[in-house]
């Protein structure tokens, strides 16, 4: 989504977000690949930061010695790993983080992250996404929904005649 609106719209709703995640007063933004990567890099700047550290989904030479987290995700099919660099972790361990993301649908793919910067030591105080969808994330994130803070959200349609309705569970 965000890479398809342009580095304006990355730049406004990484400004945005950043306003939401300041009183956190965090040391360093993680985000992963692919789509919390523009993410990261907007929500660093506009809270003035130089240093963001990106969790990577596929091995890279570097990474061959990399922390691990296995996941999956509703965009993309079947198992992934999300990666930390080993010389990432100095950047994380006893540091303020917060994880962001474009969008949390089912969470698998935030919690797995939140697990990675966890076991690097990171002490995470807050996630940042632009969009939530639906309610599935909230069982898969248990006590970290209440770190979260987003943009906007978004519900589920089901088809109804020859247009569409929301599914009012699926609202927040």
């Amino acid at each position: 989504m965000v890479i398809d609106l342009g580095v304006r719209f990355g730049e406004h709703v990484g400004r945005e977000l950043a306003a939401r995640l300041a009183p956190l007063k965090p040391d360093i933004i993680v985000g992963a690949a692919t789509l919390g990567i523009p993410v990261a890099i907007e929500v660093t700047r506009a809270l003035g930061q130089d240093h963001y550290v990106i969790l990577q989904k596929s091995p890279k030479i570097h990474l061959a010695d990399a922390l691990e987290q296995r996941i999956s995700s509703i965009t993309s099919k079947g198992e992934q790993r999300l990666l930390l660099d080993r010389e990432a972790i100095p950047l994380l361990a006893g540091r303020r983080v917060v994880v962001v993301d474009d969008v949390v649908a089912s969470g698998s793919s935030l919690k797995g992250a939140l697990e990675l910067v966890r076991r690097a030591d990171g002490n995470v105080v807050g996630i940042g996404v632009i969009l939530t969808e639906a309610r599935d994330w909230q069982e898969a994130l248990g006590a970290d929904c209440a770190l979260l803070h987003s943009l906007a959200h978004i519900p589920q349609f089901t088809r109804h005649g020859a247009g569409w309705v929301p599914i009012p569970e699926t609202f927040l």
